[in-house]
């Protein structure tokens, strides 16, 4: 079966073999696809890896109504595969045909407690977006995304709800071909788990690496 609308996840993570990225993009391409899009993902770290791959990647893109890209933060940044695919993407654009409306979505997740780390992150996508030609529908963020750890959202439990709820908003925003909801934003940045939890979960699993290699002593 065909359709006239297509949506294309470009996953900006290097963690394999499932990421948080992944499961963030995946969740809402289900749930796009329940409503008449064909939907493709790219994981980066394999699509920029030879020449025929890299080409593949373009036309993939040339496909897509909507471009959703999906990665963590690399400190307050994105990570060289991402900005490695979108150096690409925009050369490959510059000069071409965008007659066509091609939309832009991004997801980015973090290490840190607080979503807004992210925000030059997705000030750097919006910007890609306007020099780049694609119309600029909004940017999703996620902090502490290392509880989720690349499970499915269906299996990652009650810490999964705001994910959820805000992919659910942004899945009928664009079947509707509106801009990202504030509501959908407000939703993937609220804690999906309290800070001083995920802190001290964070803590744990350090003592417990030190542990493993007999480092303990030294922390």
């Amino acid at each position: 079966m065909t359709t006239s609308r297509q949506v294309l996840l470009l996953v900006g993570s290097a963690r394999r073999p499932r990421s948080t990225s992944e499961a963030l993009g995946s969740y809402l391409l289900e749930r796009l696809a329940e409503k008449g899009f064909g939907t493709e993902t790219l994981l980066l770290h394999r699509a920029l890896k030879s020449g025929e791959k890299r080409e593949a990647l373009l036309e993939a893109t040339d496909r897509a109504d909507v471009l959703v890209v999906a990665f963590p933060l690399y400190v307050d940044s994105l990570p060289s595969l991402v900005i490695r695919a979108l150096e690409l993407i925009a050369d490959h654009r510059e000069g071409g045909d965008q007659s066509r409306p091609q939309r832009l979505l991004a997801i980015v997740n973090c290490g840190f407690p607080e979503a807004q780390h992210n925000d030059t992150a997705i000030a750097i996508c919006r910007r890609f977006a306007r020099e780049a030609g694609f119309e600029w529908i909004g940017g999703l963020s996620l902090g502490g995304g290392g509880a989720i750890s690349g499970r499915p959202l269906a299996e990652a439990g009650g810490m999964a709800r705001n994910p959820i709820q805000s992919l659910e908003l942004t899945a009928a925003a664009i079947a509707e071909g509106g801009a990202l909801p504030e509501e959908a934003v407000e939703a993937m940045a609220r804690s999906i788990i309290p800070s001083w939890a995920y802190r001290w979960m964070g803590w744990f699993g350090w003592r417990q690496q030190a542990r493993k290699h007999g480092v303990q002593r030294q922390l």
